[in-house]
């Protein structure tokens, strides 16, 4: 018996660059459209028996668009990043250089004053650990550093690997397996051309 958790990552709020620490911004235009784009591909995932997302307002309002109404999920929170929530990562390194390194250095450090790296791979993997349904699917839009967290901890990898996963908005990953023995799948949406 196996459980089939997919795990879509939730379309943008604004460009990589402009990205924050926990970032509870809407999704923008460009989220919308590319929502709209892949939803063809994605909706097939809304027959999951159970349907999950991160708290934040892209998370939500993406899985809503594709159909899942889904439940929020606390435990899919992105990292509880301190001081620096709000904060890009290029504000963080102006502000405080030092810390910033000591952070990606350190997987149980917490220079902002939130939460370690490990904690926080910790917290989404124990989530993916006591999900209820065996044997049956799941899917659950989240953040890109919670589906990093979730690759880290079902792959039993190095917390610095969470560093060199680059996970796309409105991408799908799956793990299959049960408690402590996951397997990676990578699923992927292939992006229909747009037209000219």
């Amino acid at each position: 018996m196996s459980l089939r958790v997919t795990f879509v990552a939730a379309a943008r709020c604004s460009s990589r660059l402009a990205e924050r620490f926990e970032d509870d911004r809407p999704l923008d235009q460009a989220g919308w459209d590319e929502v709209q784009h892949v939803a063809h591909d994605l909706v097939a995932l809304s027959a999951a028996e159970l349907r999950y997302c991160s708290p934040t307002p892209r998370s939500r309002a993406t899985g809503d668009a594709l159909g899942y109404a889904p439940l929020v999920q606390l435990a899919l929170r992105d990292c509880d990043m301190g001081r620096w929530r709000g904060l890009t990562l290029g504000e963080a390194m102006a502000r405080e250089p030092d810390a910033v390194d000591a952070w990606i250095a350190d997987p149980r450090g917490t220079p902002h004053g939130g939460e370690s790296l490990l904690a926080f791979i910790g917290r989404v993997g124990y989530w993916l650990d006591t999900r209820p349904v065996e044997d049956g699917r799941i899917v659950a839009v989240a953040e890109p550093s919670v589906i990093r967290a979730a690759l880290v901890y079902a792959l039993k990898a190095p917390p610095s690997i969470f560093w060199h996963l680059d996970v796309h908005p409105l991408s799908s990953t799956t793990v299959i397996g049960r408690v402590g023995r996951w397997s990676l799948r990578l699923d992927g949406v292939p992006l229909r051309a747009t037209q000219p």
